[in-house]
């Protein structure tokens, strides 16, 4: 934990079909469980308005104009809060399955960084972080679960590296 800072998280997927479509109904169908999980879970600080929820008319989660796009945007109080929720909870089920409803992208799709505590990152922002980690590897600016040395659960359940390229 880095006292007077949260940690901020970024991640983005596209759906392999749209919203209304049979093949992702599966995962539209649970965003809202899994995100009011989220919400209630300790150590849960903010999420972006529409995260996760791709096609609501909401400009501010929208990548290019791409309803297909997902963003979720979040701030955890700490790794081992972020860390619980994403592989402890019912979320890790959804992301073990994450092929069956997304494109790989060919390119990095999950950030990390640190914000001080009360400051609610904008998805611009998030984007930027996002760039630059592709663009500079790990740093303090920007960085993935392996920079974080308090992170040991994506160990065992990670991305394989072709989903993370």
């Amino acid at each position: 934990m880095t006292p007077g800072f949260h940690l901020a998280e970024l991640n983005v997927g596209r759906l392999l079909a749209p919203t209304d479509d049979p093949r992702v109904a599966e995962f539209m169908a649970a965003l809202d469980r899994v995100n009011g999980l989220g919400k209630r879970m300790p150590g849960f600080v903010w999420m972006m308005e529409g995260s996760g929820e791709p096609g609501t008319g909401n400009t501010e989660a929208k990548i290019g104009g791409d309803p297909q796009f997902v963003s979720n945007l979040t701030v955890w109080e700490s790794v081992e809060t972020l860390e619980h929720f994403v592989w402890n909870t019912v979320h890790r089920a959804f992301y073990e399955r994450r092929a069956e409803w997304f494109q790989v992208l060919g390119r990095m799709h999950f950030v990390m960084w640190w914000v001080p505590a009360g400051h609610k990152p904008t998805l611009d922002e998030a984007l930027e972080r996002l760039a630059h980690l592709e663009a500079n590897g790990d740093s303090d600016h920007a960085f993935g679960w392996s920079y974080l040395k308090d992170a040991q659960l994506w160990k065992s359940h990670g991305c394989t590296r072709l989903a993370a390229e």
